[in-house]
């Protein structure tokens, strides 16, 4: 009866603290396919060729609304607009355990837009469970981007994943618009 008592406590300890384990073990697995600030932050401020300083507040921000991203895109573009616009640029995705894999991107947009510019992009990427699924149209409003340190930031999001294009340019573009950018294998000239 005695070993019964002590087996039963045993087993009740056991079950009440694995909860606990578990989510932390599933929380360590979670990271070791995303991206953490301090990695980001090296990444994009050698690719922007600024401080990490400047870097970090870009990164701190997104992190803050979105947590850990599990890709990122380097890459360039251009835009230009006289109330509507276009945008083409090409870059590479980067995931922990995957190989490097080119990217293009284009789309239209309309609204109260003027002007045009060159630009280095960092996109965080979110939520992205397969390279393929990188391949689709990603809604965006770039009147509701914010400006930190020089890089300005807006969202993305198709379905569950969320892209965070951080931009630093050269050029002048003004206003609010509302398009997509189409993510494909190969470059296109017409945007739709």
């Amino acid at each position: 009866m005695k070993n019964f008592f002590i087996a039963t406590i045993a087993i009740s300890a056991a079950l009440l603290t694995a909860p606990g384990i578990l989510p932390a073990r599933a929380a360590e697995g979670t990271q070791d396919n995303t991206y953490s600030a301090e990695e980001l932050v090296q990444a994009g401020s050698e690719f922007f060729e600024v401080g990490a300083g400047a870097m970090a507040m870009a990164v701190e921000r997104v992190f803050a609304e979105h947590g850990r991203p599990n890709g990122y895109i380097i890459g360039e573009e251009g835009s230009g607009a006289i109330g509507v616009g276009l945008r083409y640029g090409d870059g590479t995705l980067r995931r922990k355990g995957s190989a490097d894999l080119k990217v293009y991107w284009q789309g239209p947009s309309i609204g109260f837009d003027f002007g045009g510019n060159a630009s280095k992009v960092f996109t965080l990427v979110y939520n992205l469970p397969n390279d393929q699924a990188m391949f689709q149209r990603f809604p965006g409003v770039d009147g509701s981007a914010y400006l930190v340190a020089g890089i300005g930031v807006n969202y993305q999001q198709a379905g569950g994943i969320i892209l965070a294009p951080m931009r630093s340019g050269v050029g002048l573009r003004l206003g609010a618009n509302v398009g997509y950018l189409s993510y494909t294998r190969e470059r296109r000239l017409l945007p739709f």
